[in-house]
């Protein structure tokens, strides 16, 4: 069975960095697209980062300048580093990942637990 573990977050200040990291494990062939997502109190859960297998990037525009996606392909994982963290930066982290199973098998989509992350001003 497929898992996402995430690491990382915590209590950071404003202005202060955190790096936040997702491994996936069990019966994965090959990650298509690994992802981050921020689900802010009372908000919907929304893309921060984004990278292929091919290492192209793409970030929501509240964190360009300020996050970092990376992945590392031979150990499944997917990192954000976060700097100059702001107060709106606070919620609950997601990753995602698009793999697939087998060589020619469908995509699958599944979520790491969730890490929380508090900006304090």
């Amino acid at each position: 069975q497929v898992q996402l573990v995430q690491s990382g977050g915590g209590l950071v200040q404003a202005g202060g960095s955190l790096r936040l990291s997702c491994a996936a494990s069990g019966g994965v062939f090959s990650i298509k697209t690994m992802g981050w997502y921020l689900q802010a109190p009372g908000k919907q859960r929304e893309l921060v980062a984004g990278i292929t297998g091919g290492g192209v990037t793409n970030y929501a525009d509240f964190v360009k300048g300020r996050f970092t996606i990376s992945r590392d392909n031979a150990n499944n994982t997917v990192f954000l580093q976060m700097n100059s963290l702001k107060p709106e930066d606070t919620g609950v982290y997601y990753c995602k990942a698009v793999l697939v199973r087998t060589a020619s098998g469908p995509t699958y989509q599944y979520w790491g637990q969730g890490t929380e992350v508090t900006v304090s001003s």
